[in-house]
C-alpha cells in the first residue's frame, strides 16, 4: 500500500520538499527489512493479549494419540491454546498489505495462498476443537480428501495464472524453465540464455505448483508436533527464501549466478520476510514450554507460501534441500504408513520402520528430550540452508 501511495503522491511530495523523508520506501532492501521487523513487532506486541483471548474462548489443544508413550508426553500440553496461526497469518497479511507493492502480480497471488490456506487450516482446527460438542464427537477435523481437494484447487488456480503471467509480454520464458540441480541458465554473466534448457508446459507447471503447495503445507503441518520445532525451521527456510527471491528478481544477480531471472519476483522477498518475522515473533510464545500452538491455521499457510514461492522463482530443488527437516518429517510418515499396510498384507500383521512417526517422536521414544530434539533439528535446518545456498554458486 505504501509504495502505491508514494507513487500517487510523488509529484506533490517532491514539490513540497517532502519526498526525501519517504524516499526510503522506494528501496526494496528497506521494505524487505521493514516488513520482517513490522511482522515481528505485531506478533510480540499482540501475542499476550491474543493468547489470553484464546484461553478465554477455551480454544485449547486436546490432541489424542494411539501410542501410550505419546499420550504421557503430551499430557503437560493439554489445553494449551492453539490456532495461534491466526496471529502469524494476520501479521504476515498486515505487513505485506502495508509495505509490499500491491500492484505486483506475485504479491497478489501470494496473499491468495496465505488467506486460502489459513482459512482451510482454521476450519480444520475448529472442527477438531468443537468435536466433543457434536453427537458422537464426530468430525475430528477435515477428512484427508477434503484437505486435498482444497489444496488441489488452490494449486490449479495459482499455477494457471502464474504460468500465464510468467509467459506474458512483460516477462521471459525463464519463468517456465525446468531448473535442474547445478544447471546453468546462462552461458555467461552477460545473459546469453543456454540453448539446452527445458521448459515446462502449462500442465506440467500446474502439476508442479500443486505438488509443492500441497506437499510443503502438509510437511510443515506434520513437523508441528513439538514446541518451537516447525516455527524455528520455518524461520530458517524463509530467511533463505528472502535471499533467493532477491536474486531471482534482480537481473544482474541472476545472470551473475547463472540462475533463472524471473522479472518482478523480487517483491516476493517482502512477503517472505514478513513470514520470517512473524515466525520469529511467534517463536517467543511457542518455545518450550509453549504458551500457544500454531495449529493447522498456521502450518498450512506457512508451507503453502514456501511451496508457491519456490515454484515462482524456479528454485524448487534448492528450497527442498533447505527444507530437508520438513521432508524428513513427512517422509517418515509416508514410509511408516506405507510399510505398515504393505507388511500387514505380506505377513498378516503390520510392522513399523520407526518407533513412531513423525520422526521427531521416533527420537523422543528413543530417549531424547524434546528440547534436545528441537535444538538439534534447528541446527540441521541451518546447515541444510547453507548447503542449499552453496549450490547456487556451484554452476
Amino acid at each position: 500500500m505504501l509504495p502505491l501511495l508514494l507513487e500517487l503522491t510523488r509529484g506533490w511530495l517532491s514539490e513540497k520538499g517532502l519526498y526525501r523523508y519517504v524516499m526510503v520506501f522506494d528501496q526494496p532492501e528497506f521494505r524487505i527489512i521493514a516488513a520482517g521487523l513490522l511482522s515481528l513487532l505485531i506478533v510480540l506486541l499482540f501475542g499476550r493479549q491474543f493468547i489470553q483471548w484464546l484461553r478465554e474462548k477455551k480454544i485449547g489443544d486436546a490432541a489424542q494419540f494411539d501410542v501410550a508413550a505419546l499420550e504421557a508426553a503430551m499430557a503437560s500440553k493439554a489445553n494449551t491454546p492453539t490456532m495461534g496461526g491466526m496471529l502469524i497469518a494476520s501479521a504476515i497479511a498486515i505487513s505485506t498489505l502495508l509495505i509490499a507493492d500491491l500492484s505486483n502480480f506475485y504479491i497478489q497471488m501470494g496473499l491468495i495462498v496465505l488467506f486460502w490456506m489459513a482459512i482451510l487450516g482454521g476450519v480444520d482446527d475448529w472442527l477438531k476443537l468443537t468435536a466433543s460438542s457434536r453427537p458422537g464427537a464426530s468430525r475430528q477435523g477435515l477428512f484427508a480428501w477434503e484437505k486435498f481437494v482444497f489444496q488441489l484447487g488452490l494449486g490449479v488456480l495459482i499455477g494457471w495464472f502464474a504460468f500465464n503471467y510468467a509467459g506474458g509480454e512483460n516477462s521471459s520464458r525463464l519463468g517456465h524453465v525446468v531448473n535442474l540441480p547445478l544447471q546453468r541458465t546462462y552461458n555467461d554473466a552477460q545473459g546469453q540464455v543456454s540453448e539446452s534448457l527445458i521448459y515446462l508446459g502449462r500442465v506440467g507447471f500446474i502439476i508442479l505448483m500443486t505438488l509443492m503447495i500441497a506437499g510443503m503445507s502438509n510437511a510443515v503441518n506434520i513437523t508441528d508436533g513439538m514446541d518451537g520445532l516447525a516455527t524455528g525451521v520455518s524461520v530458517s527456510v524463509s530467511l533463505g527464501l528472502v535471499l533467493l527471491c532477491a536474486i531471482s528478481g534482480w537481473q544482474t544477480a541472476a545472470q551473475y549466478l547463472l540462475v533463472p531471472y524471473v522479472p518482478f519476483s523480487d517483491e516476493l522477498a517482502v512477503l517472505i520476510s514478513a513470514m520470517a518475522g512473524a515466525c520469529l515473533g511467534f517463536l517467543w510464545w511457542n518455545c518450550a514450554p509453549a504458551s500457544v500452538f500454531m495449529g493447522d491455521t498456521g502450518s498450512l499457510c506457512l508451507g503453502g507460501l514456501i511451496g508457491y514461492i519456490a515454484v515462482v522463482i524456479r528454485q524448487e530443488f534448492v528450497v527442498l534441500v533447505m527444507s530437508g527437516v520438513l521432508l524428513l518429517e513427512i517422509g517418515s510418515v509416508i514410509l511408516q504408513v506405507g510399510w505398515y499396510k504393505t507388511s500387514a498384507r505380506l505377513y498378516g500383521e503390520g510392522r513399523r520402520i520407526f518407533r513412531c512417526a513423525p520422526f521427531h517422536w521416533h527420537l523422543h521414544m528413543g530417549g531424547w528430550s524434546e528440547q534436545k530434539i528441537v535444538a538439534r533439528l534447528w541446527i540441521v535446518s541451518i546447515v541444510l540452508l547453507g548447503l542449499a545456498l552453496a549450490t547456487i554458486k556451484l554452476r
